[in-house]
């Protein structure tokens, strides 16, 4: 007797099987396309080993206005209004402004004790960073008029800033840069393995991401605190208010045709997180918070690479000065959608669907013949030296193979994130060579620990961009309670020594 479900079923594996063969071209093409939006980074990580943006002693004062978004903070505000005194950099040119942001302790006041201008910002239904300067701003827009300063700057409540990074900020203002971001260093870089991995992860922004693109007058991405902006930015009001108001800022910020430059001689020292459940919190928020600035932005991007509505002829143009500047500009816009993309996602959904569901079919079918140890790290020599030769799981067409057809996705899968894990281990190693002047003092064995730790950031990293794209997120504040001054950083640090 002719069952009909087992036809049906046939069928249907043929279907998905056929299907496995056109989606190993579909694949590639998509693997293509996200080779090439991941390829420009490479540039960026040799010539940022070398180079770096650097600007001349600035000729004039510049009027600036300092802006602190605070919630809670008392346990370390003050120490970052102190450093923003200790600056190099005439005090009468600089207003620091602190929003106490639906605070229920006396950060208010312990702002206004050390001469800051404190506004107080409390509306339950507006609790990300972004409502608390957009407040500011307004505050700001009415008594003083937003473009009564030159130029703002913004940082955290726990920061502490170099005693000259105003000034050096103030060279590249001064040398008509727009939007400028700085060196990002660690307060608390060894207390733990968790704080070490975000410090490192910092360290790899600068020497991977803003030292290469300052060089070339592109856009870097501005990371959160420690950023200048001229006072043109922000002429209508500040609109960011998502959960990470940094990268669409960035965003919007090259589709307006702003270059955003990093100045390599402002050094700022940021607290990082020492508590998991803390991190992965923010981790979650920041994985949320870029899907966001993607669907808000993304499509703006992409068109500007075609389109560009920003880039004028100007009359003293020789021939290439035009063209030049629009292929600048439609770059900058490829770049930064590059970076804003969610690479990771499209990584998991490929694997997934064309991988896991439909290559087992294609083996059930087919049959089976992969090579098992083909994971695309380093890690195959190694297998391939000790082993002499190829392994491979050969099988007939059937059920058997279907299922070890799948094993073997999963177990590359595996093989290929393990050796990513110790070729990450190598990049710590580098950044504790290139950067350790710029630390604070750390005994060696923890470095050693913090080389084994590091690669834990980017796995956490990955796996909250899943859960977020699912998961609704609210902005929570990261509790900062380290007590550390710059006089303290000034006298535990390799820094000119």
């Amino acid at each position: 007797m002719i069952n009909p479900f087992g036809i049906i079923a046939m069928n249907l594996i043929d279907i998905l099987a056929k299907s496995s063969e056109g989606g190993f071209w579909v694949n590639a093409f998509i693997g293509g396309i996200m080779f090439v939006l991941g390829i420009v980074d490479k540039p960026y990580r040799l010539l940022g080993l070398f180079m770096t943006r650097k600007f001349p002693k600035a000729k004039n004062y510049h009027k600036y206005a300092i802006l602190i978004p605070a919630r809670n903070e008392r346990a370390v505000i003050g120490n970052l209004l102190d450093s923003i005194q200790k600056q190099d950099y005439p005090q009468e040119y600089i207003t620091v402004f602190v929003v106490a942001d639906n605070c229920t302790d006396d950060t208010a006041e312990v702002a206004r004790s050390k001469g800051a201008i404190c506004y107080e910002h409390n509306n339950p239904n507006e609790r990300t960073k972004g409502f608390g300067l957009k407040y500011l701003f307004e505050r700001i827009e009415e008594d003083y008029g937003i473009q009564s300063f030159e130029g703002y700057f913004i940082f955290d409540s726990d920061n502490l800033l170099k005693k000259d990074y105003i000034s050096r900020m103030n060279d590249s203002f001064d040398a008509g840069e727009k939007i400028i971001t700085s060196y990002r260093n660690t307060k608390n870089f060894s207390e733990n393995w968790i704080a070490s991995t975000y410090a490192l992860h910092w360290l790899r922004s600068i020497r991977t991401r803003h030292r290469a693109r300052s060089v070339l007058h592109l856009a870097t991405n501005i990371q959160g605190t420690g950023f200048l902006f001229a006072s043109e930015v922000v002429k209508d009001g500040w609109k960011y208010t998502s959960l990470t108001e940094d990268r669409a800022l960035t965003a919007d910020s090259v589709v307006a045709g702003y270059e955003i430059t990093y100045n390599n001689d402002a050094v700022f020292y940021d607290e990082q997180p020492v508590s998991m459940r803390v991190a992965l919190r923010q981790r979650l928020r920041w994985s949320k918070g870029h899907l966001q600035a993607f669907a808000e932005s993304g499509w703006d991007l992409f068109k500007h690479i075609f389109v560009d509505t920003h880039t004028v002829r100007k009359p003293t143009d020789k021939w290439y000065n035009y063209p030049w500047r629009t292929f600048r500009y439609r770059f900058m816009s490829f770049d930064t959608f590059c970076q804003l993309i969610p690479k990771n996602i499209i990584s998991i959904a490929r694997w997934l669907f064309f991988r896991v569901f439909l290559y087992p079919f294609w083996c059930w079918k087919s049959g089976l013949s992969e090579c098992i140890l083909d994971s695309g790290t380093f890690l195959d020599k190694i297998f391939h030296g000790i082993l002499g030769a190829h392994l491979c799981a050969v099988m007939d067409p059937g059920v058997k193979s279907y299922l070890m057809g799948l094993l073997i996705v999963i177990w590359l899968r595996i093989l290929y994130r393990i050796g990513k894990y110790f070729v990450n281990i190598l990049e710590a190693v580098y950044l504790f060579l290139i950067e350790y002047r710029r630390m604070i003092k750390i005994p060696f064995w923890k470095k050693a620990l913090y080389c084994l730790t590091w690669p834990i950031f980017d796995i956490i990293g990955r796996y909250t961009q899943y859960v977020a794209l699912f998961m609704k997120v609210e902005w929570k504040p990261i509790p900062h309670e380290s007590k550390v001054t710059i006089d303290d950083i000034d006298a535990n640090s390799y820094q000119d020594k």
